[in-house]
């Protein structure tokens, strides 16, 4: 799920693509349906591990696409690296952010503070709301990265299977992504369709929330009957049990440098601190002009990079100093998130490369020319249309910039509350069924320690619900303003 920003390169327009492959409409879509069985058929019956399972099904659409070998090496490559210097970037600090939460005790001091009192069947509306506050200003996949010690804590300490409380911090997260501003998908469709941001704003807040209440709780006691996941033992920055090294080394700080653990005030605003200056940033994007000195300086605050590695900083100091570690000990838990997430690093970033083919070899424009003259309902219409870029390119964003794209000539003669409907529309379609060229399944696949079959009947199930009931909620809206 690419929520950071389109990168520069990241998608070609009609023209564009036309230069890598002259291959007709048919011969695409064949070459992306091969491409997507080709990974599945290697990691799930051939036990290739998923790096590679991903460069290989890039290799096979784009040879059956008809694009030139050298061209396909680029188009993987570069889609490697944007996702690299955004993902991954983000994935790294959060883990950093994550660790010191684990070794501190932090991480502890929240999940008792927030579980105090609350029976086990009201923790999963209490993780949904969590989520759901957080998601507001925060990129998805910081938000993963933050919430995944919690919400493995939480049902360790609870004795509840994982998906229970995974579920609504999951959907709470990925909803606001895809319905609500300063997300860049939403942002980009409010622009592209001439809607009013408050409006979009104020409807999509409105729709979130049966929907969150649907996908969320509701739907993680079903889902815990298709993956009833235990939480592991100890979990690592990936979210994977620890092994005997990492167990060791663990117990050596824990037991020997900590001699406090952290209040919940000190682990809170460690976690929370990239949200506030992410959220004044969207603010100050809002409500000042354009070129005014604060504004810039909360703009650079509230770059997502930046946010978390000054997070990172008040964490060493609030979590780790203030714990009872030294320098060394400090270094050594920021040092040893590393390891254990460059495992996810390199499949979320092959999954990245994988979408990049797909954009690339021109999918999405075939999906937006085939959905263009239909003449059907214009916010069903925006919803098939980025329904079917995002099964194509795995991009959310994608999918939004180009249904925006699509059915804004359509668009014209609406009123201001159905503009803003035909964002949520389309921002609800750009979340349906997430699968292999999607870098967030590989994410949450490999953070929660979950089979290709698992991510599946959770993740992927939970995105397409988010999405049926986002648009019901958009159509029913529409008929009574």
């Amino acid at each position: 799920m690419n929520t950071i920003a389109l990168q520069a390169g990241s998608f070609l327009s009609a023209d564009d693509a036309k230069k890598l492959t002259d291959a007709g409409d048919t011969q695409l879509i064949i070459a992306a349906l091969l491409g997507i069985a080709t990974v599945v058929i290697l990691i799930s019956f051939l036990k290739f591990h998923p790096f590679l399972a991903l460069i290989l099904g890039a290799a096979v659409m784009g040879g059956t696409a008809g694009v030139a070998p050298a061209d396909v090496v680029t188009s993987f490559t570069t889609g490697f690296g944007n996702t690299t210097g955004s993902v991954g970037l983000l994935v790294a600090l959060g883990a950093m952010i994550g660790k010191l939460l684990q070794d501190s005790g932090g991480s502890d001091s929240i999940v008792d503070k927030l579980i105090g009192g609350v029976s086990p069947n009201k923790v999963p509306w209490m993780m949904a709301l969590i989520a759901f506050i957080l998601g507001i200003p925060l990129f998805f996949e910081v938000g993963v990265v933050l919430l995944v010690p919690v919400v493995v804590l939480v049902a360790r300490k609870l004795g509840v299977n994982l998906m229970t409380v995974g579920i609504p911090a999951l959907a709470g997260l990925s909803i606001l992504h895809g319905f609500v501003p300063p997300h860049p998908g939403p942002l980009v469709a409010i622009d592209a369709l001439k809607a009013d941001l408050g409006t979009t704003l104020i409807l999509g807040l409105i729709i979130a929330v049966p929907t969150l209440i649907i996908s969320g709780p509701l739907l993680a006691g079903f889902v815990d009957r298709l993956v009833p996941k235990q939480a592991p033992e100890l979990v690592g920055a990936g979210g994977a049990a620890t092994d005997s090294a990492e167990v060791e080394e663990l117990e050596e700080i824990k037991g020997e440098t900590v001699t406090k653990r952290p209040g919940f005030a000190q682990a809170i605003i460690s976690i929370t601190l990239p949200v506030v200056l992410m959220l004044a940033r969207a603010i100050a994007e809002i409500v000042m002009d354009e070129g005014n000195g604060v504004r810039k300086f909360l703009e650079f605050l509230g770059t997502p990079a930046v946010a978390l590695l000054i997070a990172v900083l008040v964490s060493m100091w609030f979590l780790g100093y203030g714990s009872g570690m030294n320098k060394s000990q400090v270094e050594k838990s920021v040092g040893g998130a590393l390891p254990a997430i460059a495992g996810i690093l390199l499949i979320v970033a092959a999954g990245g490369g994988f979408k990049q083919m797909l954009v690339d070899a021109g999918v999405g424009n075939v999906i937006g020319d085939l959905a263009k003259d239909s003449g059907i309902n214009v916010l069903l219409l925006g919803w098939l249309v980025a329904v079917g870029i995002r099964l194509a390119t795995g991009s959310a964003t994608v999918a939004t910039i180009t249904a925006a794209g699509i059915v804004s000539p359509l668009a014209a003669d609406l009123s201001s509350t159905h503009l803003a409907l035909l964002v949520l529309a389309i921002g609800a379609g750009s979340v349906f069924f997430s699968h292999v060229n999607d870098a967030g399944f590989w994410l949450v696949k490999e953070y929660f320690g979950l089979t290709i079959k698992e991510t599946i009947l959770s993740w992927s199930l939970m995105e397409t619900v988010i999405s049926v009931v986002g648009l019901i909620c958009v159509l029913i809206v529409s008929v009574i303003v």
